[in-house]
């Protein structure tokens, strides 16, 4: 699963990477959380790529409580044509969202040690990710909301956890995000472990395990940290 990530690159490099050439500047965070907003590139009704704030926890929109989304913060690819929950989201309403890398925890005895894991590269990537507009039964504005479609893991990875975001290689947005594109078959075929280049997985500091704790020394690797920390 991805349970936590970051993304705290500047608006610039969103604008050149990901085709948005008004991308608005996106607070840097390290240590985003579900039921937080997160940035999300979706194609608008006049064809045209934009970000959004959503939240993160998908809440289908028959869902008669909010509080289902807690519990769908990830997807699984291979059954996204099954479930009822993400079934018509696949189909019509895909989105990426944005990161720098992500968190995955792997456990050894007792204790499970964080790991932070990015692009060699060091550039931001595009979570597939799906979105959903649900409005409470009891009335008020409508909720928008996301989650992001996990796969099995890319061998660079597989030591750390069993799972891994599916990350939309830069060729491909176009397809993902179109919302006239209804091919599950050939979208079917993005949702595999990272191919395009290399991954890095280092571990960090177990502060990443309280939300409440950011900075940029989160992702710092372990043994550069004052104390090991």
């Amino acid at each position: 699963m991805c349970g936590r990530f970051a993304f705290y690159s500047p608006h610039e490099a969103v604008a050149r990477l990901f085709g948005v050439a008004d991308a608005p500047q996106v607070e840097p965070r390290y240590n985003i959380a579900p039921t937080q907003h997160v940035a999300c590139l979706r194609v608008g009704d006049a064809g045209r790529r934009g970000l959004a704030m959503l939240h993160w926890g998908l809440v289908p929109s028959w869902a008669k409580e909010r509080s289902i989304g807690a519990r769908m913060i990830n997807a699984r690819g291979e059954t996204l044509r099954e479930k009822p929950s993400f079934r018509s989201a696949y189909r019509r309403r895909r989105c990426l969202v944005l990161a720098d890398g992500y968190y995955e925890w792997q456990r050894s005895g007792g204790v499970k040690q964080p790991y932070f894991i990015s692009l060699e590269t060091g550039e931001p990537f595009g979570m597939a990710g799906l979105w959903e507009s649900w409005r409470d039964p009891s009335g008020g504005e409508p909720l928008e909301s996301c989650c992001i479609v996990t796969t099995s893991p890319a061998p660079a990875v597989a030591h750390v956890h069993d799972r891994m975001p599916v990350i939309v290689p830069a060729g491909a947005h176009s397809e993902w995000l179109d919302p006239q594109n209804a091919d599950v078959e050939r979208l079917d075929r993005l949702l595999v472990p990272w191919q395009a280049g290399g991954l890095e997985a280092r571990a960090v500091s177990r502060r990443v395990n309280d939300a409440r704790n950011q900075g940029a020394d989160l992702i710092e690797p372990l043994g550069s940290l004052p104390g090991g920390a």
